[in-house]
């Protein structure tokens, strides 16, 4: 099946802590079913000091559910990703616009 999510995608987050949120997709692990999102879900991570990095705490992006992950249409609500063919290519578009994406 086509991946309704892809990185680079503008996302807003339909449940859980960081509802409401918006960002980007960094990456996206299909097989896990999980994206990380640029501002949310973020966690502290306590890192030791190296030669070249400095310690502390750091925060980090963690991964969130792609089922808690809508895509933003241009108006920034957010919209269900259907699939159309044009030109003989398969490409993703905004339910609530009907633009391709």
């Amino acid at each position: 099946m086509a991946a309704k999510l892809r990185k680079g995608d503008k996302v807003i987050v339909l449940a859980g802590k960081d509802k409401g949120k918006q960002g980007e997709i960094t990456s996206v692990s299909p097989k896990a079913g999980k994206a990380i999102v640029d501002g949310v879900n973020v966690a502290i991570r306590h890192t030791r000091q190296s030669q070249t990095e400095q310690g502390g705490r750091q925060p980090k992006a963690m991964p969130i559910a792609l089922s808690n992950l809508s895509l933003m249409d241009k108006n920034g609500k957010a919209t269900r990703v259907g699939f159309r063919e044009e030109d003989g290519k398969k490409v993703r578009f905004a339910k609530t616009t009907g633009e391709a994406i």
